[in-house]
């Protein structure tokens, strides 16, 4: 087991930077978070992927920002920049619920501490260090400025508002996974470049007076968007304008955004392609502890417990779901980790303290998306789909299992491994698919066989969200149905095994589309299934999501259609409530709830003692569901 000092870190107070030698640092990087000094933390990759530059590069977590300011003046200035991230997950989110109270912890502060960051770190730590250092360059990124770039809707505000660099003083934002475009700043910032002069580097965004700015034509290479007054005055505008954000967010080639806010102008530059194999591994096998910094030592960082076992095997996701920030900022293209470089940090988890040979999680995104790619991939580089699985599955997409399968083998082979567990959602739409090629059909059974015997903590994880099809469409997801023929196929291979395991669904209650009336039914169907739900959660809106965009303006940005949306306190709580129809509590607002709807056949289903008695929304255990016309509902699986 290996020993780690103090400087095995990247330094976070004056003492750390004296037990190194240095007299000057290049970068100072501030977090929301924790610092984990570990692949999965944000702050940790930005700061090795530097440091592997030649740079010096020191973190300050979570910093008081309500003191004398000690913590943003303590290490000096910077010889290059200072960078910021809020955390990884947006602040809002991090502190609120769906319905907009407090929480009372935080999983990314040392044992669970609320109250360490502060709301829209990004502007209150840009701010900060402006007032502190005006003449240094000070860079944004991470989850919550990547997906607040343009005007966005704020769900904790309930209004609408302009790219964050309107209202945070920072000179660029990097959008996305971070790696080359923060690499690149610094590399022009040594060659003697001005920030202000960084005005072209991919997956950036910068803000300009407009008078200092070409006036700019739609063309091949740039879209102008609405200005963010014009989306103020007419939601339409704002819907047009996401669709536009969305999809060039998803294309291989994408065209420079451009939008007025006031008297000035956001510049959003496209994006880098998707990562090589190379480039990804670069990332992932720089060295890190995998561990907290040592001066949280004696607490539990509740984040890191979940994830300090487990191994991202690739990134990006094609699923596209509508209420989903993943494919927005990681990308709908899959960059995934070659072989040697999951193993090597296996063998490194292996000799990590505590570790009892159970690895938590092969996985990533979605588990089950390693190496997928498009067959031909000359048409990935002209589509603009957000989705390669909505509303069906790209033909174009090879969705062969054979590559994650061998990674299992290869993980589980390991001396030292015991057991290896898949605990990332798994897209059973994947499983159940059809593929012209029947070598890869011939794949699908046996990942699914391994998956279901091998690779479950006695719990596996799936998303089907919804019962209704309509309200699935909306979100980007499949039919029903695919769940229901997943379910039996995870019963049968649970029962031929003598496993006694659990397949566990995730919903989600008051998305745009739904009504109580579905939420009604879903309660109906998944008793009927023998559930009792325990992962569900009312919609939330977060910045840069279709669903976000639909709640706010109440129109589908691709359809022009208006859609229904809970968006009264009292109407989602309505739509709760019957995730829970189990408990005595919820019993009599639920009946009553029915009668007014006139559901006395769904009161039935949920609280009387005849049996079910319309089938056709079930299968039957015995009989296959029925396929979609001109299509077979053979199980292959």
């Amino acid at each position: 087991m290996k020993e780690y000092r103090l400087q095995d870190w990247l330094p976070t107070t004056r003492k750390e930077l004296d037990l190194r030698g240095w007299d000057y640092v290049d970068v100072i990087l501030f977090s929301g978070d924790a610092y984990v000094d570990h692949p999965s933390f944000g702050a940790a990759v930005i700061g090795r992927i530097l440091e592997a530059e030649g740079l010096r590069v020191a973190i300050v977590p979570q910093p008081n920002w309500q003191d004398d300011l000690r913590d943003f003046k303590k290490l000096g200035t910077p010889r290059l920049f200072f960078g910021i991230s809020a955390g990884a997950m947006d602040s809002m989110v991090n502190h609120y619920t769906a319905n907009k109270r407090l929480r009372s912890d935080d999983a990314y502060t040392p044992n669970g501490r609320h109250g360490m960051r502060p709301d829209y770190p990004t502007i209150v730590y840009s701010r900060i260090l402006k007032q502190l250092f005006p003449d240094t360059p000070v860079i944004v990124g991470g989850i919550e400025a990547s997906m607040r770039r343009l005007t966005h809707y704020d769900y904790w505000q309930d209004k609408l508002l302009p790219g964050i660099l309107a209202d945070c003083p920072a000179d660029l934002l990097i959008y996305g996974m971070g790696e080359r475009p923060i690499v690149e700043i610094a590399r022009r910032l040594q060659q003697g470049k001005t920030i202000g002069q960084l005005t072209d580097i991919p997956q950036t965004a910068i803000i300009r007076p407009q008078a200092e700015t070409p006036r700019i034509v739609e063309d091949e290479h740039n879209i102008v968007l609405a200005s963010h007054e014009e989306c103020l005055r007419d939601k339409r505008k704002q819907a047009e304008n996401f669709r536009h954000i969305e999809e060039e967010s998803n294309k291989y080639h994408a065209k420079r955004l451009w939008q007025n806010v006031g008297e000035r102008v956001i510049v959003v530059n496209p994006p880098y392609p998707p990562m090589t194999e190379a480039e990804i591994d670069a990332s992932f096998d720089l060295p890190y502890t995998r561990m907290p910094h040592p001066k949280y030592r004696g607490k539990t960082i509740p984040a890191y417990e979940m994830i300090k076992f487990s191994v991202n095997l690739h990134r990006g996701c094609f699923g596209g779901c509508a209420f989903c920030t993943i494919s927005a900022h990681q990308g709908k293209f899959i960059a995934s980790r070659s072989k040697t470089s999951i193993l090597n940090e296996v063998k490194q988890i292996i000799e990590m303290p505590g570790f009892k040979g159970y690895l938590s999680d092969l996985g990533g995104p979605s588990a089950n998306m390693y190496r997928m790619h498009g067959e031909k991939e000359e048409l990935c580089h002209k589509c603009k789909r957000p989705s390669c699985l909505a509303p069906q599955i790209c033909p174009n997409l090879r969705t062969d299992h054979a590559p994650l399968l061998d990674i299992y083998h290869a993980v589980d082979a390991l001396p030292g491994i015991k057991k290896s567990f898949v605990g990332s959602g798994v897209r059973y739409d994947l499983l159940l698919h059809r593929h012209k090629d029947e070598a890869v059909n011939r794949c699908t059974r046996p990942y699914t066989e391994e998956l279901i015997a091998r690779h479950v903590s006695g719990r596996l994880k799936v998303a089907p969200e919804h019962t209704s099809d309509r309200v699935l469409s909306i979100m980007r997801k499949p039919s029903f149905s695919l769940f229901e023929e997943f379910k039996r196929i995870f019963d049968r291979i649970d029962r031929e095994r003598n496993l006694n395991q659990q397949i566990i669904p995730y919903f989600i209650s008051s998305h745009p589309g739904c009504t109580e009336e579905d939420m009604a039914e879903l309660a109906a169907l998944t008793k009927h299934m023998n559930f009792k739900l325990e992962q569900v959660q009312d919609f939330t809106p977060t910045p840069m999501t279709l669903s976000t965009e639909i709640y706010y303006t109440g129109i589908h940005p691709y359809t022009g259609e208006k859609v229904f949306t809970a968006r009264k306190s009292e109407e989602k709580l309505n739509q709760r409530k019957y995730f829970f129809w189990y408990l005595p509590e919820k019993r009599n607002d639920i009946q009553t709830s029915l009668r007014r709807m006139h559901r006395t056949d769904l009161l039935e289903k949920l609280y009387g003692n005849t049996p079910w008695r319309n089938p056709a929304r079930i299968v039957s255990e015995n009989k296959p569901p029925r396929a979609p016309k001109g299509k077979s509902n053979k199980n292959k699986l």
